[in-house]
């Protein structure tokens, strides 16, 4: 199985993107920005970064991008694509996800590993999971608040899309506790926390964060 990683001008996290994919037992394929080719790719990771400096608003420059025009038409095809950070902030300008993110709550950066309670089990990228536990993994993120309307927060949470919830104290005074959400058919998923810095004890937490590259692998030999 083929997963790629994308990388915009002021992306920081692709590199670690690429060696959890690895880690997981999928090929990493590196995808770049100004291109309109996923190169036959079965799933596709949006890192982290400060993509365009994050000028005009995180994430939105990048969101129309060559390469998001094809990720945008790929996930509504069905295949599985994972927004971190600043992939969560373009997912949400793409309109892939709803809600946006917001400088977060006292307009301080937050940099720390961060509990996290899975609420959804059963999307593309948490079948590895359980739902009710507690995974740890670092967060780094100074426009990190999620928030939505309240039709919106009610439907995420009447259709179970909110994936993850922050535990242990929220962060960034994001609504609900919400650190990540998932689409309706549950195959694109975003979250703030960053679990590609959480694969291996010598450089994370911990090894919680692989799972999420792990589950997407069952989950696209299973469709």
């Amino acid at each position: 199985m083929k997963i790629g990683v994308i990388t915009f001008p002021g992306t920081l996290d692709d590199v670690d993107a690429l060696r959890a994919v690895r880690y997981s037992g999928a090929d990493p394929v590196e995808l770049w920005h100004a291109d309109h080719d996923l190169r036959g790719v079965d799933a596709v990771v949006v890192p982290g970064g400060f993509s365009y400096g994050d000028y005009l608003r995180a994430g939105a420059i990048a969101s129309i991008a060559p390469i998001m025009t094809e990720v945008v038409a790929a996930a509504r095809g069905g295949m599985p694509v994972l927004g971190i950070c600043n992939g969560f902030q373009i997912l949400c300008e793409a309109g892939l996800l709803p809600g946006a993110l917001v400088r977060n709550a006292g307009l301080h950066f937050v940099c720390r590993d961060q509990r996290l309670r899975v609420d959804n089990a059963a999307t593309a990228w948490t079948g590895d999971l359980a739902e009710g536990q507690e995974i740890l993994v670092p967060l780094k993120s100074g426009e990190g608040r999620f928030v939505a309307d309240a039709p919106t927060l009610e439907r995420l949470e009447g259709e179970g899309r909110v994936v993850f919830r922050y535990a242990g104290g929220n962060p960034n005074g994001a609504l609900s506790d919400i650190a990540g959400i998932a689409s309706e058919n549950g195959r694109v998923v975003g979250l703030m926390p960053h679990p590609e810095h959480a694969i291996d004890t010598l450089t994370g937490p911990s090894v919680d964060g692989l799972a999420l590259f792990t589950s997407v692998l069952k989950a696209t030999a299973a469709a």
